[in-house]
């Protein structure tokens, strides 16, 4: 829809306000002169001197009933008015047509010799009466139609806005804010619905975090429920010596020392998790390099992965692949990634890793010999919490966090993380984070 400025309406307003006067004006005048003309025509100008003759040659018969009769009657015919006073300034005739008298007179004294007969004022014919009153009704029917535009450009449309906007802020965001053909006024609609658009995609982010916040807890509850029970029944039996013998008791310290790591390894993530997704973690920016920070990750998981008679194998890793980020968050997510590789992949099974220059990146592979990811778990591997069929076992340990958090890690750093599965078998995580010189050219 076509929209105008409010100082145009204004504008526009102020022609109307003047030009539709004049136009009624000048018609009124055209139907009852039936000229374009503005001063006395030729015709009047010829009554007022006949008139004016008239009177002074016939100053002897002034006060004659008959004479004034018949200048009566001349007046009615070129619709004039006269007064004539004596030299005493007594009114001697007056004759003022029913129109009223006009606002221009002609006054003059007649003499005769030495001595001032009379004065005369002769009104002439005033024809601008109508076109006054048409004037005024031309400014009246301007009036009323600003008044009837405005109402429907402006008034309506604001009281409309305002409804709407009171609405908003009961918490309908479902109101239908109106439309103006005033510009001003669709730009502050258009700015509201910006903003309720705004408001509707925020709540329902703010429903989808609590859900999830929910989850986390529930899950969170539930997994650290697990391992708590296991941990109680084992010290029970120690404590009422169930545990009667040296092996036993080594079994059951054994177990708990498994327990009480994987609960140190739920709460971790637990909070390493919250600051990732809900407070805003501040990152200590400093050059660091990727390969030795994997390589860190690799000596931290040998113990794990040599338990489980896995072997982790390093392909290609190039020197120097330095990268500005956080090394101890970095350390975290290659942790996270190397924990997983090895808690999947079957005893006797090898892990492939990989860390090389890649244009402007450094990018890095994991690859094990597991069962590799199902078409399913492919859709929701990076989801919070969520475990595939292959890690349902409590025994893997874990709460569905780790490959959420190293993703995020990752993509903080201006990086990504994509999963697959490895043309010979097993899962594949491959991922790449800026190289230093390409970060800071872009910060700058």
């Amino acid at each position: 829809m076509r929209t105008i400025r409010i100082r145009t309406f204004t504008i526009l307003s102020l022609v109307l306000m003047l030009l539709l006067p004049w136009l009624f004006f000048v018609t009124a005048h055209i139907i009852e002169t039936k000229t374009l003309r503005f001063d006395m025509s030729e015709r009047q100008k010829q009554d007022l001197a006949n008139t004016r003759s008239f009177i002074e040659k016939n100053s002897e018969h002034w006060t004659d009933p008959v004479w004034q009769k018949q200048l009566r009657g001349r007046l009615q015919v070129t619709n004039m008015g006269v007064e004539i006073l004596s030299e005493s300034n007594q009114q001697i005739f007056t004759y003022i047509p029913k129109h009223g008298s006009s606002i221009s007179t002609e006054q003059f004294s007649i003499i005769h010799g030495e001595n001032v007969l009379g004065r005369v004022v002769i009104y002439p014919q005033n024809s601008r009466l109508v076109p006054m009153l048409a004037t005024f009704a031309g400014l009246f029917v301007a009036l009323f139609m600003i008044g009837y535009e405005m109402r429907g450009f402006i008034l309506k449309p604001l009281e409309k806005l305002s409804s709407g906007v009171r609405k908003i802020a009961e918490g309908d965001l479902e109101v239908s804010l109106p439309v103006s053909r005033i510009t001003e006024i669709t730009e502050v609609s258009d700015g509201f619905k910006v903003m309720v658009d705004g408001l509707r995609e925020s709540m329902k982010k703010q429903v989808k975090l609590e859900e999830e916040r929910r989850f986390v807890i529930a899950a969170v509850a539930h997994d650290l429920r697990t391992p708590l029970f296991a941990l109680r029944g084992y010290l029970d039996g120690l404590e009422q010596g169930i545990a009667d013998s040296p092996e036993k008791q080594e079994k059951y310290l054994q177990v708990c020392k498994e327990k009480s790591a994987q609960l140190d390894r739920l709460v971790e993530d637990l909070f390493t998790f919250t600051k990732t997704e809900f407070l805003e973690m501040e990152l200590k920016e400093n050059t660091v390099d990727l390969s030795f920070v994997l390589q860190k990750s690799i000596d931290s998981v040998h113990p794990l992965a040599h338990q489980k008679h896995i072997s982790i194998i390093v392909n290609q890793f190039d020197k120097d692949c330095m990268v500005i980020g956080d090394a101890h968050l970095l350390e975290r997510a290659m942790n996270n990634l190397l924990d997983n590789a090895v808690r999947h992949t079957p005893r006797h099974g090898e892990i492939f890793v990989e860390c090389y220059k890649n244009g402007n990146n450094v990018s890095f592979t994991f690859t094990d010999t597991g069962e590799g990811f199902s078409s399913e778990e492919l859709q929701h591997v990076f989801e919070p919490l969520y475990r595939g069929e292959s890690s349902r076992n409590r025994s893997t340990g874990g709460v569905g966090l780790g490959l959420t958090i190293s993703k995020r890690i990752i993509t903080q750093h201006g990086g990504d993380l994509v999963a697959g599965n490895y043309s010979d078998g097993g899962a594949l995580l491959r991922g790449w984070i800026p190289l230093a010189n390409s970060s800071l050219c872009s910060h700058t």
